[in-house]
């Protein structure tokens, strides 16, 4: 069957991102994947041959330690991130024009800095003697002996600043075409706002809150700027550890077998969150077809 004239346009539209996707994305990241497999030279380069020695010397209590930080760090991030983006994406979407404008402006005002400019702001600010800290000590919230950098809890705060933006965007676009009249019928019949909220809102921008799930997940799982500025010893995340491995260490097949844990950690949790999403869509097409 020949193709039709619709289908050769839509190919050729679709071909430079294809093209881009494959010279820049898919084949980096088979080659990340061969290097993996390689063994490590002694003067800092690739030798000749394959083995498993690389992956087996990732079987460390450390190494394990700084991945189960990465991933919870991660998801708690992510779930701070949602949890504060879907009130804010319901009243964006509810608010009036000017407040509205105002409020988006102020989201992506961050944007408009760069990010390692951020990242040293909040350095100075979390710092022993930065303002945040004079403030809490002023209102008797900390005491002076407490550490607000170079911890976890640094990491996680300044992460969850960073991104933020990327949930409040992808729910407020969901939510800017969710029908409200659905929410006040479900008032009308006696529902209280706050599980209308869960019941009715929610699942009514769920494309949304997935897209912001992955906003969210993926580049926190890949972070090594906060934790290498505001973070210690013990906020270490596998980002700089890649890091380490291909600047400091300079063994390239580990930082890259790393890389690949790294990549098979971002598309696994994508191809469930895309298998669940087809599966609910599936049930929701059989509910209305019935």
């Amino acid at each position: 069957m020949k193709p039709n004239r619709k289908s050769l346009v839509e190919l050729f539209l679709t071909f430079p991102s294809f093209a881009w996707l494959f010279l820049f994305f898919l084949i980096p990241t088979l080659m990340i994947f061969a290097l993996a497999f390689k063994p490590n030279d002694f003067y800092g380069g690739v030798g000749e041959g394959w083995t498993l020695a690389t992956f087996r010397s990732l079987n460390t209590t450390s190494f394990f330690t700084i991945m189960w930080r990465t991933i919870w760090l991660s998801a708690l991030t992510t779930f701070i991130c949602c949890a504060l983006a879907l009130p804010m994406g319901y009243y964006l979407a509810r608010a009036s024009s000017r407040i509205r404008h105002f409020l988006l402006l102020l989201t992506i005002l961050p944007f408009w800095s760069s990010f390692i400019v951020r990242i040293f702001a909040w350095k100075s600010l979390l710092h022993p003697e930065g303002l945040l800290k004079h403030l809490l000590v002023d209102l008797n919230l900390v005491s002076e002996s407490t550490v607000l950098l170079y911890n976890t809890g640094a990491v996680l705060l300044v992460m969850v600043y960073s991104f933020l933006p990327f949930a409040i965007l992808p729910i407020y676009a969901a939510a800017s075409k969710f029908n409200f009249q659905l929410f006040e019928a479900a008032l009308d019949l006696g529902l209280h706002r706050f599980k209308a909220f869960f019941r009715i809102f929610i699942p009514g921008i769920q494309a949304g809150l997935i897209t912001a799930i992955l906003m969210v997940f993926i580049p926190s799982l890949g972070s090594y700027v906060i934790p290498d500025v505001v973070g210690g010893p013990n906020s270490e995340m596998i980002g700089n550890k890649i890091v380490q491995k291909t600047f400091v260490d300079r063994n390239l097949p580990q930082a890259s077998a790393l890389s690949a844990l790294l990549t098979l950690a971002v598309l696994i949790p994508m191809a469930i969150i895309t298998w669940l999403q087809r599966r609910l869509q599936k049930k929701a097409f059989i509910r209305r077809g019935k």
